[in-house]
């Protein structure tokens, strides 16, 4: 890796786009990912970086015969210029961090090398890798990550609360029309992430773990339509389609307002949590357009996930803080 940066050329942010190969660097996501690199470098996954070589190569086979002819010693004249057509970022942040942690600097990555047809082949090249990447849903990224602590909270708050467990798509961040599910797991892991006020990285206890969960399970017990929906007594899609309170605007804002119940005692928040069953989350509620809903579709913006929550908290008789009385005083305009 240390020789990354002296091999592979990058085309430097005042060239114009035309007349570059790749897209324009980034710089915020490389101290990510030299951080990822340095946090764990006995255990990190890095794709092959792609390059294209504007000169001409010499390839000697190590056998004339058999799975040998594959195999050999790629010769690059000193003067080619290699161009990364697809790792620019990688290559940054591996710079990076080998300064931090000159070690990595003995690591290895793999380089696909393609011999260079000039600029309208390099730039196709971005182009083709580049058109079918889809990047995965926060869900799934949830599901599998196992180095992320809030994932850990997400997927903990679905086994051990019973309606996530039964209602929650684990794979996808959105919901079908057909599907049975109510909760999507990255909108859960959003909503624990607020309840419990942490973030990305942050320490979680098995202590607050519990908590959040015995949370989650007490607001459930209030939702009589989640109920139904587990028992299959209604369908989540009519539910998705008629209440404001199977989208993920509403658990977010239920785990805003948890994060000021769950600095009183257990009996104290659940004597107050009694009162969602007196809320009218039907869409047809005058009282959420402006909120959880803008022109009768749901919104997800951080301002109506506020408004929302300052209603339901309302409803809950609870008192809103000095921020919170000002987005309603902005909203009554």
């Amino acid at each position: 890796m240390r020789l990354i940066p002296k091999l592979f050329v990058f085309d430097e942010d005042e060239v114009p786009p035309e007349l570059r190969a790749q897209r324009k660097l980034n710089k915020v996501r490389i101290p990510e990912i030299a951080s990822y690199l340095i946090e764990n470098k006995d255990n990190y996954t890095l794709s092959a970086i792609t390059a294209s070589i504007n000169a001409k190569v010499e390839f000697t086979p190590s056998n004339d015969t058999g799975l040998g002819q594959s195999l050999g010693v790629l010769s690059i004249p000193m003067d080619a210029q290699i161009l990364i057509n697809d790792g620019q970022h990688r290559r940054a942040a591996i710079e990076y961090a080998i300064q931090e942690d000159a070690e990595l600097g003995h690591e290895n990555i793999p380089v696909l090398f393609f011999v260079d047809e000039g600029l309208r082949r390099s730039q196709q090249m971005f182009a083709d890798l580049n058109k079918h990447a889809v990047r995965p849903s926060d869900s799934i990224s949830t599901l599998y990550d196992r180095r992320d602590g809030v994932s850990e909270l997400a997927r903990y708050m679905v086994k051990n609360v019973f309606v996530f467990s039964r209602l929650t798509e684990m794979e996808k961040s959105s919901i079908s029309n057909r599907s049975i599910k109510l909760f999507t797991l990255s909108a859960i892991k959003n909503a624990t992430k607020v309840l419990l006020g942490k973030a990305k990285g942050d320490a979680i206890t098995d202590e607050e773990m519990v908590m959040a969960a015995a949370y989650w399970a007490d607001v459930s017990t209030h939702m009589r339509d989640w109920t139904l929906a587990m028992e299959r007594k209604v369908a989540s899609a009519e539910l998705r389609e008629q209440y404001v309170h199977a989208h993920g605007v509403i658990l977010q804002a239920l785990g805003q307002i948890g994060a000021d119940l769950l600095l009183r005692p257990k009996h104290q928040w659940e004597k107050v949590l009694v009162k969602l069953e007196g809320i009218d989350w039907s869409r047809s509620n005058p009282d959420w357009e402006g909120r959880a809903m803008h022109h009768g579709k749901i919104s997800k913006t951080r301002t109506s996930v506020i408004l929302t929550a300052n209603y339901i908290k309302t409803a809950l008789g609870l008192n809103l803080s000095a921020s919170e009385k000002a987005y309603e005083r902005e909203f009554g305009k």
